[in-house]
């Protein structure tokens, strides 16, 4: 009897159920199809609609339940009109990553081939890179908290020795799986800004102590405004890249510009036992309902949970099903027939995910 996993699922707003539904299609056809695994689901409330109804935007039953799930599949959550009372806007994702302790945000920078990139690449080559962002404090520690008056507003960055060595080493067991793969060049670089603040030569120097101990793998260090040429530059030059949560945050959404869009962008937040994986775009309230949202980052997340899991569970099936997944997207946008129109194209939300079942339907 197949080993069944149960997935807490947040549809979100917004575009969230419209992308999160045929994922979670294409999920349920694997895990059918699969003799070494099922996968069930259970819907969660939360989000800036929920807020909207009920006065919560995460209620409490709802963390419990994704905690004792296997993973944690939630689409893009928030309304720009819907905000808290002092002006915020409600974003349950984030309160989930502190609740679960998700402190390694991982958001891949892979273009390709196909990709509408808005870069000119040399023929010898590929972009393919792990950006290993903080996802528990630095600048966002002081949120909803921050001192405000008539005159000057301050926020607190906050940097911990424990939240960083643990950020560190994961970033080295992902340098060292990627080399072991034939993926990556076992380089690890951290990203700062050691030269004007202790808070990151503080995290500077965490970083060099952990790297000391992986000595098969290449330290390296970048301040944050150079690597942000350089991914524009010569992004072939990274492997994996670790840093704080606002320099992350940021340098993550130009990572995605390098892969055609913000719709190819997934992303995965992940703690000591919990994870949790969502794309990287917005609800985009704007195109809600009419059903041309991109649905690739939401599948190519889905691919991560699927990945992250079997590695969890030693599930080679499940990790060879994540393979599938983000190649049938690979296929489907190197074809650039069935493509939304943020990366050019025409096709329906439906069309496109119908495009990914396709081939992975071809390929059994």
């Amino acid at each position: 009897m197949p080993e069944s996993y149960e997935i807490a699922v947040f549809e979100g707003d917004g575009i969230g159920p419209e992308v999160m539904a045929p994922t979670l299609e294409m999920l349920e056809m694997l895990s059918t199809a699969s003799a070494d695994y099922r996968l069930t689901f259970t819907t969660l409330p939360a989000g800036a609609g929920h807020y909207a109804r009920t006065g919560s935007a995460l209620p409490e039953a709802s963390v419990e339940a994704a905690r004792a799930a296997d993973a944690i599949l939630l689409s893009a959550m928030g309304h720009p009109e819907i905000r808290y009372p002092d002006g915020t806007e409600i974003v349950p994702q984030i309160d989930l990553r502190l609740a679960l302790d998700l402190f390694a945000g991982v958001r891949p920078v892979r273009i390709a081939p196909g990709s509408p990139t808005p870069l000119v690449l040399p023929a010898d080559k590929s972009v393919d890179f792990v950006l290993v962002r903080e996802s528990t404090e630095g600048l966002f520690h002081s949120r909803g908290t921050g001192e405000v008056t008539e005159d000057d507003a301050r926020e607190t960055l906050r940097i911990t020795r424990q939240t960083t060595e643990r950020l560190v080493r994961f970033a080295v067991r992902l340098a060292r799986h990627r080399k072991e793969q034939g993926i990556g060049s076992g380089q690890v670089t951290c990203i700062d800004k050691a030269n004007v603040f202790k808070a990151f030569a503080f995290f500077r120097s965490i970083f060099d102590k952990e790297m000391a101990l992986a000595p098969e793998l290449i330290a390296s260090h970048a301040y944050v405004d150079a690597a942000a040429l350089w991914m524009v530059q010569k992004p072939w030059m990274f492997d994996v890249m670790v840093t704080e949560n606002m320099f992350g945050d940021i340098l993550s959404d130009l990572g995605a510009g390098l892969m055609g869009g913000l719709g190819m962008a997934p992303s995965a937040d992940i703690g000591l036992e919990h994870a949790v994986f969502q794309p990287c775009h917005g609800s985009a309230p704007d195109i809600a309902g009419i059903g041309i949202a991109n649905p690739f980052a939401m599948i190519l997340s889905a691919a991560m949970m699927l990945d992250w899991i079997g590695a969890e569970r030693k599930v080679p099936a499940m990790q060879s099903d994540a393979a599938r997944l983000q190649a049938a997207v690979d296929a489907v946008v190197g074809e650039r027939r069935q493509l939304t129109s943020d990366l050019g194209g025409t096709a329906s939300t439906t069309e496109a995910a119908n495009a990914v079942a396709d081939h992975l339907r071809s390929e059994t």
